[in-house]
């Protein structure tokens, strides 16, 4: 009876530990992804880009011994059939210059939605170098049933941009917020 003695406390610690490398790998998991998008903003990782809008109030100076061609690439997530999509599939910008681009969306849906676009930028090394002064992806954007939306991107690429790239791709992947924009707007607001 003593060896059963001995299997109790050493089962319940087992199970304890168990317990506790459950929950530290849930915590560590549901942490993960704001830590990597932290650092995605800080240092420019895998494209993303900080969502602000830069003022137009001090000009850069425009290189035009220069060009940069701007692709642009749409995809929407989820397996959503939106229509979404760049008026133009690529534009040739001087540095320095600002230039806007405009993009289409429709939701094709028999419902009100809310979408969001998160922004990617390729080269990484580009990613701190184009800036935004006017953007969609700066705030949710809500569409009525079957409603078409004309949507205006205004940039310009720093001058400062390594002199070996030569091409940027700028692409846009509309998620659905519906859910979270309604929890968002009934939620009361922070004392």
């Amino acid at each position: 009876m003593s060896e059963r003695a001995d299997r109790k406390p050493s089962a319940t610690r087992t199970a304890l530990i168990m317990v506790a490398v459950v929950f530290g790998m849930f915590g560590f998991g549901y942490a993960t992804v704001p830590l990597y998008n932290a650092l995605c903003e800080v240092v420019g990782l895998n494209g993303k880009v900080k969502s602000e809008a830069v003022s137009e109030a001090q000009p850069l100076s425009v290189d035009r011994s220069r060009l940069v061609k701007v692709q642009f690439v749409t995809t929407v997530n989820g397996g959503h059939n939106w229509e979404f999509r760049s008026e133009q599939a690529q534009v040739e910008v001087h540095p320095g210059e600002f230039s806007t681009v405009l993009f289409h969306a429709r939701n094709t849906e028999d419902h009100d939605i809310v979408a969001q676009a998160v922004p990617n930028v390729a080269p990484t090394t580009a990613a701190r170098h184009l800036r935004k002064s006017e953007c969609f992806c700066f705030n949710n954007q809500p569409f009525k049933a079957g409603e078409e939306k004309e949507m205006p991107v205004r940039f310009v690429i720093d001058p400062e941009l390594p002199a070996d790239v030569d091409t940027v791709t700028l692409s846009y992947t509309f998620f659905d917020v519906t859910r979270t924009a309604a929890q968002t707007a009934i939620a009361p607001p922070n004392s």
